[in-house]
């Protein structure tokens, strides 16, 4: 590599999208998302694992690192001088920041995405969904940004503006660098990453997954939605699924926070992501607690799965 390409993988965040020539203020909101979760980071590291005594509005256990993770983004969210409305899978209704969206984002996200596996030390991380404008009940597709931050051995920031997928790392100094820049899903994988009770799957979907084994797909799932999701698209072969099930027809990932802006940056790598018969991107949520069945990673993979769900259910 050269010394142009080196002082590239050495290029900060923040350089790197005024680079880009991003607009300033998503610059300045995706900066203050990074430099929250430098404090994120820091609590998964020190902080209490117990739970804080309170439970979210779908009645799961709160740990306390749910409640400090949700309490430093929304912080930053609120002081950015960029956001309109900001709405987080732990609260139960949409916060307004501002009523002028001229210039400004609305932003969902997920603070801590899997915290339940914090206490056995397995990855977690931050989902982020950005909008222009004040109105976050609206399809995916017309996302402006998403990024998902990583907290594994090593922490990484991986965002997409509608022009490719890049993963940036946090060195020593706790700033995050460019180290891959156009990540590219191949069209057909050799994981799987199955959610959901097996024998409660429906026709289709158990006929999709004899379909991976037969091809010789290895199952990895590691329980949470982040890193599974981070290794299909880093190893760019692979698919991620939480079907519909036997008496839960939606699954059970949400729209806002979680399906949206996965699906996203999986569709700007290249990949595709469906409900089992339609466009995840093409869904018009409701409420902000929607959820849907999801099949995510190579497009081979997931028209094989739209394929069988059509004709088996």
């Amino acid at each position: 590599m050269g010394e142009a390409g080196q002082t590239k993988f050495q290029m900060d965040l923040r350089r790197y999208l005024r680079e880009q020539e991003e607009d300033r203020n998503l610059t300045r909101l995706i900066c203050e998302i990074a430099d929250a979760s430098k404090y994120i980071v820091n609590s998964i590291r020190t902080g209490d694992l117990g739970v804080a005594g309170t439970s979210n509005l779908y009645g799961e256990d709160q740990l306390a690192l749910d409640v400090l993770s949700d309490r430093i983004l929304r912080k930053r969210l609120l002081h950015s001088g960029v956001v309109a409305n900001i709405v987080s899978e732990e609260t139960s209704d949409i916060i307004s920041i501002s009523t002028n969206f001229d210039g400004r984002y609305s932003v969902a996200y997920d603070p801590l995405d899997g915290s339940s596996l914090v206490d056995v030390n397995l990855a977690v991380g931050t989902i982020v969904s950005i909008y222009e404008g004040g109105e976050l009940l609206q399809p995916g597709r017309n996302q402006v940004a998403a990024l998902y931050i990583l907290y594994g051995p090593r922490t990484t920031l991986v965002y997409s503006t509608g022009r490719g997928v890049h993963e940036f790392a946090m060195n020593q100094l706790m700033e995050y660098t460019l180290v891959r820049e156009n990540v590219r899903m191949q069209p057909k994988g050799s994981i799987y990453s199955p959610g959901g009770q097996r024998n409660l799957y429906t026709p289709g979907t158990e006929s999709f997954v004899r379909y991976m084994e037969e091809n010789g797909a290895k199952l990895r799932y590691s329980g949470g939605f982040v890193p599974d999701i981070n290794q299909i698209l880093m190893k760019g072969k692979g698919v991620f699924m939480y079907p519909h099930l036997q008496g839960s027809p939606d699954g059970k990932l949400r729209l806002l926070y979680e399906l949206n802006p996965m699906s996203y940056l999986i569709e700007q790598a290249g990949g595709a992501a469906s409900t089992g018969r339609e466009r995840i991107l093409d869904l018009q949520p409701r409420q902000i607690d929607d959820r849907a069945p999801v099949f995510i990673g190579c497009k081979e993979d997931v028209a094989k799965a739209e394929e069988l769900i059509r004709a088996q259910g």
